[in-house]
C-alpha cells in the first residue's frame, strides 16, 4: 500500500456490512461523527455492503467528486468472514481499476485489531 501523496486530500469510509433497520446504522454513524468532531479537515463517510445505501462505490465517488485524492476504507466487522475475505477485497480492485489515480487503503478489520480486543474485555469487565 502506498502513502498518499503530499497534500492530497485523504478520507475515511467506513465500510459495514447493512441492514434494513434503521437502528443498526447508528454505531456506524456515531464512529463517523467522532471522527469527525476529532479530525474535521478529514472527510468521512460510511459505506455498506448490502441492504443498504450507500453502496461502496457510491461513496468512493462522492468523496472522490469532492476532491479526494487518498481513501482509507476501514471495514466495520468484528469477525473476519466471506465479507472481509473476499467480498471486500474484489470491490477494492474494482474501486482501484474505476480510479487509478486514486491512493486507497485497505485497514484490516476492526475485531483485528488489539485496542478493539483489549477494550471490549475491559467493557465485558465493568
Amino acid at each position: 500500500m502506498s502513502t498518499p501523496a503530499q497534500g492530497a486530500q485523504r478520507a475515511i469510509i467506513l465500510f459495514a456490512h447493512g441492514s434494513r433497520d434503521p437502528l443498526w446504522h447508528r454505531p456506524i454513524q456515531a464512529v463517523a461523527e467522532a471522527i469527525a468532531l476529532r479530525a474535521p479537515a478529514t472527510p468521512v463517510a460510511c459505506a455498506y455492503l448490502e441492504l443498504s445505501t450507500p453502496d461502496l462505490h457510491t461513496t468512493c465517488a462522492t468523496l472522490i467528486g469532492q476532491g479526494a485524492k487518498a481513501l482509507t476504507i476501514v471495514p466495520m466487522f468484528l469477525g473476519v468472514g466471506k465479507h472481509a475475505r473476499e467480498d471486500l477485497p474484489a470491490l477494492m480492485t474494482q474501486m482501484r481499476q474505476h480510479w487509478p489515480e486514486v491512493d486507497f487503503q485497505l485497514q484490516t478489520a476492526v475485531g483485528e485489531n488489539p485496542r478493539l480486543i483489549e477494550l471490549l474485555a475491559d467493557i465485558a469487565l465493568g
